[in-house]
């Protein structure tokens, strides 16, 4: 009996999901939990697994095809098995449905029987990016215009308008709109108040170096990201103000403490991918975390639910060289810690018999961005004062 693939939930509050890619073809043969096709909810890209071993006996949802949760995508089964031919008919007749409801946004009015089909998510796009879908070369069939079509004719570099100035207008990304979407909601909700302090980093320094061979023989890279947010999530144990938010009817202290870590994408943004509970992990599962993280936002297959529910964000701007910065409070958190670069300063040494003297040592800017109506500066400096305190004593 034929077996009926369906749009899997995601995570809490995803009701869409776009078809990405199928990995196999109808009439190929696919093993049960192997990865069968790719969907993409917000800007996380998830691998979905087959639910049997069998052959696919029909794709019943194309490539750039925006799905509900709970939808028919495919049937798997043996020669021969027959597909309920009711249920493929509903199916086809539903997306048939939500493709003739689709609205295209277009300075120029595009209608189906310019293009084909235009799909929502096709839609969504270029409404948010103001694309008129007219200028746009469909590589679909019979032409039809793709979710990727779009995203090229964003991201393509000759697209550039001229002003008349010999300047260029350059279009962004649905990513980049919607962080700068994000970061202005919480430059104007939220008043940010910015402290700095020092910190030696020297024991830290000294103790990776002594563990990094180790580590990477247990397949894991120890970066100083792992340290920071080792820290941060010790401090915020010490200081549960800090992991809170701002709500109408009071301050909201979190429970768990879980830490999210901007990660660059390169030109198309950047993504904040969290690790839950992360005062309970070791520095050896933390490190591990973050590698995992890390790749994985870079190449895209990140869950939905491992960018959703941080209590603080950490920024390692120093990873690029910035010694210093005034990062943005991800909202609804209380706060952001940004850490720069690691460098070699002279600072003022003290001996046991209070003479001072000059010594190189390794020192880093610690950078806590706040939200004023939760901390005041005395409560936020007690708060970076334990970072600090935890990153120059580290002993374990």
């Amino acid at each position: 009996m034929a077996t009926k693939v369906l749009a899997p939930s995601l995570g809490e509050g995803v009701e869409e999901l776009t078809v990405v890619k199928w990995l196999k073809n109808e009439g190929s043969l696919v093993k049960e939990l192997e990865p069968l096709l790719e969907v993409e909810t917000d800007k996380v890209v998830t691998e979905v697994p087959s639910p049997a071993t069998g052959i696919i006996l029909k794709i019943v949802v194309p490539e750039n095809s925006l799905v509900q949760v709970g939808d028919e995508l495919a049937w798997i089964g043996q020669p021969g098995d027959s597909i309920p031919a009711s249920s493929e008919h509903a199916t086809h007749v539903e997306i048939q449905a939500k493709l003739d409801q689709s609205k295209v946004y277009s300075p120029t009015p595009l209608t189906n029987s310019d293009r084909g089909f235009i799909s929502p998510v096709v839609r969504k796009i270029a409404r948010e990016n103001n694309v008129d879908l007219t200028r746009v070369q469909g590589t679909g069939l019979n032409g039809r215009i793709t979710k990727q079509d779009v995203l090229a004719y964003l991201e393509h570099p000759s697209r550039p308008l001229a002003t008349g100035n010999h300047e260029t207008f350059v279009q962004v990304t649905t990513i980049r709109r919607q962080i700068a979407e994000r970061m202005l909601q919480s430059s104007q909700n939220a008043p940010h108040v910015l402290t700095v302090m020092e910190a030696d980093m020297s024991l830290v320094v000294s103790h990776r170096s002594r563990n990094r061979p180790s580590y990477a023989a247990d397949g894991v890279n120890l970066t100083y990201t792992a340290y920071f947010i080792s820290a941060v999530a010790s401090a915020l144990r010490a200081y549960p103000l800090a992991n809170s938010t701002w709500t109408d009817q009071g301050i909201l202290i979190y429970s768990k403490i879980n830490i999210g870590m901007a990660t660059s994408l390169g030109e198309e943004g950047l993504i904040v991918p969290v690790l839950h509970r992360a005062d309970e992990l070791s520095l050896l599962e933390v490190a591990r975390a973050v590698n995992d993280l890390a790749e994985r936002a870079r190449t895209k297959k990140l869950h939905p639910d491992e960018v959703k529910g941080g209590t603080f964000t950490l920024t390692n701007h120093g990873i690029s060289g910035s010694i210093l910065a005034m990062p943005i409070i991800n909202q609804p958190q209380a706060g952001i810690l940004g850490v720069g670069a690691i460098q070699k300063r002279p600072v003022v040494v003290s001996d046991a018999s209070g003479n001072d003297a000059i010594a190189i040592h390794q020192m880093v800017y610690l950078s806590y961005v706040f939200d004023h109506r939760i901390l005041d500066g005395a409560s936020a400096d007690k708060f970076l004062v334990k970072v600090k305190e935890i990153l120059e004593n580290w002993n374990n």
